[in-house]
């Protein structure tokens, strides 16, 4: 066993899986295509918000009701690695241009995305 010390230095130093992520409707292949630092954190939270009537996309939130949570798959399309040996690393841009990527790749448009409202003025 670890002692304290080493655990709380692997925690530290752990890095959550961070890249491209995918809500897809199982029946339709209508998605909601997003980016995070976390994957895993950002699934729990918008698996969360769904089960308790609170997504902010709201077609999607319908959709869920109406379907259930069998419906939908939350996949991982693209992991962005943390690069070794920076520590101020900034993945914002980064995972930016992989989202782009990908929303191109599955030729996204309004009739199979489910798409975010704009936020204080800027489109998402």
């Amino acid at each position: 066993m670890m002692d304290r010390k080493a655990l709380i230095r692997a925690y530290r130093e752990h890095r959550p899986t961070m890249g491209v992520y995918c809500i897809r409707r199982r029946d339709t292949g209508r998605a909601f295509v997003g980016a995070s630092v976390n994957v895993p954190a950002i699934f729990n939270r918008e698996r969360l918000q769904l089960r308790f009537g609170a997504h902010g996309i709201a077609s999607l939130q319908r959709d869920w009701n109406a379907l259930g949570e069998e419906a939908f798959e939350f996949v991982l399309l693209d992991e962005l690695d943390w690069p070794e040996g920076t520590p101020d690393y900034r993945p914002t841009d980064d995972l930016a241009a992989l989202l782009a990527m990908w929303k191109e790749r599955l030729a996204l448009t309004p009739e199979n995305t489910y798409a975010p409202l704009a936020r204080r003025g800027v489109a998402t």
